[in-house]
């Protein structure tokens, strides 16, 4: 039998073997008949070692055996899909959320995917403006890949204005008065903050 080997899935998750990878070199002094191994197809089922075992037949019925391993390796990453960048808007609080199910869009992998994460998922005033998010898919066999997409945040949500109860103010001698905006703003907000306040 040949040394032990390994082989590589393909990014269908299969491999196969042929009875010469393993048979080194058999012999018979009548000549050999057959020569067959257990198994020669591999899937994502058989990573890590396989005893294969080969058997040959002489032309007169006699049988001999020998065994080697074949070690199935998947080295293949998954295929990371990413959604079509999108527009997300803040809440009244200044706060946003994804989730991964929002940034994946199918991704794959012949032998299964174990996780897929993001590398952000909560937005506040702060992320106001495009945002690149990252997408990790990690296989069952600790392959990774990553693609990114971008969420725009927006803050749509007007402020709200607070004004003072009416109020009473007196002319001077001259005739005139004045008020500010401190006078008639009683408290206005806004999640993300108040640029300016003015009075007509």
């Amino acid at each position: 039998c040949a040394a032990p080997f390994t082989i590589q899935l393909d990014a269908t998750g299969n491999a196969s073997i042929t009875v010469g990878d393993i048979d080194a070199g058999s012999t018979d002094a009548c000549g050999i008949a057959t020569t067959t191994i257990d198994k020669s197809t591999f899937t994502c089922a058989d990573v890590g070692p396989n005893t294969i075992t080969l058997t040959v037949t002489d032309v007169n019925g006699n049988v001999s055996t020998c065994t080697t391993v074949v070690t199935v390796e998947d080295n293949v990453a998954p295929v990371a899909n990413c959604a079509a960048p999108f527009t997300l808007q803040l809440d009244a609080t200044g706060n946003a959320s994804i989730t991964v199910g929002d940034i994946d869009a199918g991704s794959t992998d012949a032998c299964g995917i174990a996780t897929t994460t993001i590398d952000k998922s909560t937005f506040t005033c702060a992320d106001v403006g495009p945002n690149t998010i990252t997408l990790t898919v990690t296989d069952v066999n600790g392959n990774t890949s990553t693609c990114t997409t971008v969420v725009t945040v927006e803050d749509n949500v007007a402020p709200v204005a607070n004004c003072a109860a009416p109020f009473t103010i007196q002319l001077d001698a001259t005739g005139n008065a004045s008020i500010t905006v401190g006078d008639i703003d009683a408290g206005s907000t806004d999640a993300c903050g108040i640029a300016t306040t003015t009075i007509d």
